[in-house]
């Protein structure tokens, strides 16, 4: 399991009210555009909010007994579905846009669902943040993929606006069904 983020609850506690509720509703609107972005197929604009130094990486869950919870995740060192930096991230948003990707022509249609965003914590202009997801894919005629799960963002604060600089998913499924994962989360 990665490092976890400072959750408790004074991880704010030097903001004050109106400065916290101003925060929570400029990122919950960063992530509101970004799922747009995503499920209007404008990744040029998406890759866009991503950070140079970005970590984007989803461990693979496995199911465990109540006594090996901490092994539930895959570690940062072992194998994962993502684990991509920028180029990574370019390569993928390049063949999402090529009519020769046959994984994606015709392209899917997606919806991001993001929910109970919750910040744990705010370093000068970095902002750690918790989100429930679910990223739902239908694939042309009969073809449905549902992923839910949760996402630990890290944003920071660049020319008004926000960059993602760590993505880490984590999906509630063990067994992934989908035939590719050729969405973005």
């Amino acid at each position: 399991m990665p490092q976890d983020v400072q959750t408790s609850p004074d991880a704010m506690a030097s903001l004050g009210v109106l400065e916290k509720a101003t925060l929570q509703y400029e990122v919950e609107q960063f992530l509101y555009h970004e799922a747009a972005l995503l499920d209007d197929r404008r990744f040029a604009e998406w890759f866009a909010l991503i950070a140079d130094d970005i970590h984007y990486w989803m461990p693979i869950r496995r199911t465990v007994t109540v006594d090996n919870l901490d092994r539930e995740f895959t570690t940062a060192d072992g194998m994962a579905y993502f684990d991509d930096d920028k180029a990574d991230l370019g390569m993928r948003v390049e063949k999402l846009q090529a009519p020769s990707a046959w994984a994606e022509n015709p392209p899917s249609r997606t919806r991001h669902l993001v929910a109970n965003v919750r910040l744990l914590e705010v370093k000068g202009a970095e902002v750690a943040l918790e989100a429930a997801i679910h990223v739902f894919r239908s694939r042309l005629n009969d073809k449905i993929d549902h992923w839910i799960g949760k996402r630990r963002d890290r944003l920071r604060r660049i020319d008004g606006g926000f960059q993602i600089f760590e993505r880490h998913i984590f999906l509630d499924q063990t067994v992934v069904l989908s035939t590719n994962f050729s969405s973005l989360f």
